[in-house]
C-alpha cells in the first residue's frame, strides 16, 4: 500500500426540500407517527445541479423528544440523471427548540443518519464515492 489515505471535507451540493404540512398518523401512546410529503425543490452545488422531484416523503416517529425519520425522494440532475435519495437518521430536539418549531422560526439541527444513492453511473457519477455528513436548517412552512 502507497501512501495513507486522509479523510477530507467537502461541500457537495445543497438540498433545499419544500414541504407540506405533516399528517399525523398516530401510533401508541408516548409516541407520535407522521408524514411530511415533499413538495419539490432545488439541488445546487459544486458537483451537482438539478430539482427534487414532487412526491417523496418523510416518515418520523418521535418518542420522547427524539425522531427517527426515513425519507424517500427523487433528485433530477441537470445532465438527465434521476438520482434515488433514501435518508434515514435521528435527531433529538430540545423542548425549546421543538416550540420554536411550532411558532415557524428558524431552526438549524444535527441530524446523525444515512444517505443512500442510486443512479446510473454513466450519466452521474459521484453517488457511490461519498459519505454524506447531512446537517439541516428546518423552518415552518409558510
Amino acid at each position: 500500500m502507497t501512501g495513507r489515505f486522509e479523510p477530507g471535507l467537502e461541500l457537495v451540493f445543497t438540498i433545499d426540500v419544500n414541504i407540506d404540512d405533516p399528517v399525523h398518523v398516530g401510533r401508541g401512546t408516548g409516541e407520535v407517527l407522521s408524514f411530511t410529503p415533499i413538495r419539490g425543490g432545488t439541488v445546487q452545488g459544486p458537483r451537482l445541479h438539478g430539482k427534487v422531484l414532487p412526491g417523496g416523503g418523510d416518515w418520523g416517529v418521535d418518542r420522547s423528544g427524539t425522531s427517527r425519520l426515513e425519507a424517500r425522494y427523487l433528485l433530477q440532475a441537470d445532465d438527465g440523471a434521476t438520482i434515488d435519495i433514501l435518508n434515514r437518521g435521528y435527531f433529538r430536539t430540545a423542548p425549546d427548540v421543538a416550540s420554536r418549531l411550532q411558532r415557524g422560526d428558524h431552526v438549524d439541527v444535527s441530524l446523525n443518519g444515512t444517505r443512500r444513492y442510486s443512479a446510473p453511473w454513466s450519466l452521474t457519477r459521484f453517488p457511490g464515492r461519498f459519505l454524506c455528513v447531512d446537517h439541516a436548517a428546518i423552518s415552518a412552512a409558510v
